[in-house]
């Protein structure tokens, strides 16, 4: 394994599409992610960037992080902003105005802004077959504006808009399970993805480009300021997401499911929640009943895999 990730590294470009400066928080998990993201996009790249934490951070004029193109988008209108770019440059070509060329064209927000008000608009650009790439920065709120619950948020866990009290302990839906939407579109590819295991991250961007047509990656961002964690630790959190089950890794490349990692043994949720505020106030019943949920629904996504 040893050899393997110095060999993988060698193949990691060294230059730094979203250079360092930003002004995001101390451990940002999101800001790793979209860093490592970059470093697979190539130059011949536009990103468009929905509303959200990297917008804020990285683009505070007269300043950016961003060494490519990059276009700022409202919260729900990335897919349909990187489908007219792409419907464009085709048109351009087709014209003979542009020279005949691959353009990569990336859509990158976070889960509030696809699971939620974005959604219509990535449903549509994915059903009409846009040759782009959609990334997905899952921090499991709107963290941006102030810890509000979206639909990625988790069963339990707190934040401004599902506080924890006597009568409801904090988020009482399930997290929408995106990826499975993504599928059911019938796009060539989707993935998830988490910036504890950087090589996996970059090749299955790599592959989100390469294919031709809608691709799609949900890529977990721990936040240390929502998840209510300490700052250090959000490689550690990355990796037990993976490995308690709650954010299994795995491809689904023209229908077909790959897990990327399967443990042998789940660990125990509580290692995961444990280290989290935002879940401190559950109580065993409840950590019980989601474990039961998130044992399920890994034991069902491997069966699709086998």
């Amino acid at each position: 394994m040893q050899n393997l990730n110095i060999y993988a590294s060698r193949l990691v470009s060294k230059e730094e599409p979203f250079a360092p400066g930003h002004r995001a928080c101390i451990g940002c998990g999101e800001a790793l992610a979209v860093r490592l993201a970059a470093k697979a996009f190539g130059p011949n790249t536009i990103v468009v960037n929905a509303t959200g934490c990297m917008e804020i951070v990285a683009s505070q004029y007269p300043y950016t992080s961003w060494q490519l193109p990059w276009i700022h988008t409202l919260f729900e209108n990335s897919a349909a902003v990187a489908s007219g770019i792409e419907a464009g440059l085709k048109a351009q070509m087709r014209k003979g105005t542009l020279p005949q060329e691959d353009i990569n064209v990336v859509a990158i927000a976070g889960d509030g802004a696809t699971l939620d008000i974005g959604l219509q608009a990535l449903s549509g650009a994915m059903e009409r077959g846009h040759n782009f790439l959609y990334l997905c920065f899952d921090n499991e709120a709107y963290m941006n504006t102030g810890i509000q619950r979206s639909s990625a948020t988790p069963f339990g866990a707190a934040t401004t808009t599902s506080p924890a009290g006597k009568v409801h302990a904090g988020q009482l839906s399930w997290k929408k399970n995106m990826p499975e939407i993504a599928v059911a579109h019938g796009i060539p590819y989707v993935a998830t993805a988490c910036p504890s295991y950087p090589f996996d991250l970059i090749e299955k961007v790599k592959k989100g480009l390469a294919v031709k047509g809608p691709a799609y990656i949900q890529i977990m961002s721990v936040c240390p300021t929502g998840w209510r964690c300490d700052t250090d630790i959000s490689i550690l959190l990355g990796r037990l997401a993976v490995e308690t089950g709650v954010f299994p890794l795995y491809e689904v490349e023209n229908g077909r499911y790959k897990m990327s990692m399967e443990p042998q043994k789940l660990k125990s949720l509580q290692e995961y929640t444990k280290l989290q505020r935002r879940f401190r106030h559950l109580k065993p019943e409840t950590l019980a009943q989601i474990e039961a949920r998130v044992v399920e629904e890994y034991e069902n996504l491997v069966e699709k895999a086998k």
